[in-house]
């Protein structure tokens, strides 16, 4: 499986996205000062920055984001609220915005590991999209280890989870309440920059 391993702090200022969208609120990188603004960036530039700057927030590669697009475009609605409202449906998305990982990598690598299941269902595929009803939770299994345990104390409890899903009264889980819409993304983005990209 491919892995985006790009140092977080130094791609986050090349993407003009804050490293708190990551989660990694104390990165920083002083590293090349205003290093992007020596000149001014083509149209193509920017749609790839837009496209670019999605694909690394939420870990995708490049097969996998045009599936999404081509997908997208096929729906009903704006292609590129659309695009966004499929990405953050992802289960590795939802563990980190119901508080259960620190960062969406983290929030990958305890997925692949087989420590969740929706709908009483164990799920290892971080991309699986989750749907209305659909209810996640640590697996029983898991509960015992120092990580889950620390949330189930409150550790987390601070994390406000977005509109569309409702965390569990035990911390450790959530249910989709509602699909995503574009208003529930957390970083700027121009998304009709990413459908003009591919548009062409």
């Amino acid at each position: 499986m491919a892995k985006n391993m790009q140092p977080i702090a130094k791609r986050c200022r090349a993407l003009g996205i804050s490293p708190a969208v990551m989660g990694y609120s104390k990165k920083t990188s002083n590293r090349n000062p205003g290093g992007n603004t020596r000149r001014k960036k083509s149209e193509y530039s920017l749609q790839l920055n837009e496209k670019q700057k999605v694909k690394f927030v939420y870990g995708i590669m490049e097969k996998q984001f045009r599936a999404y697009y081509e997908k997208a475009e096929k729906a009903e609605g704006k292609t590129g609220s659309v695009l966004l409202s499929l990405i953050e449906r992802r289960l590795d998305n939802v563990v980190y915005r119901l508080g259960l990982a620190a960062t969406r990598r983290e929030a990958r690598q305890l997925v692949n590991h087989s420590h969740f299941t929706v709908n009483g269902k164990k799920v290892n595929i971080p991309s699986y999209l989750v749907k209305v009803g659909d209810v996640i939770a640590v697996k029983e299994a898991s509960r015992s280890t120092n990580r889950f345990k620390a949330i189930a104390d409150g550790e987390n409890a601070s994390v406000v989870a977005p509109k569309w899903l409702e965390k569990s009264s035990d911390l450790l889980g959530g249910k989709v309440i509602a699909n995503p819409e574009r208003e529930d993304i957390d970083f700027p983005i121009e998304e009709h920059l990413i459908v003009e990209l591919y548009s062409k």
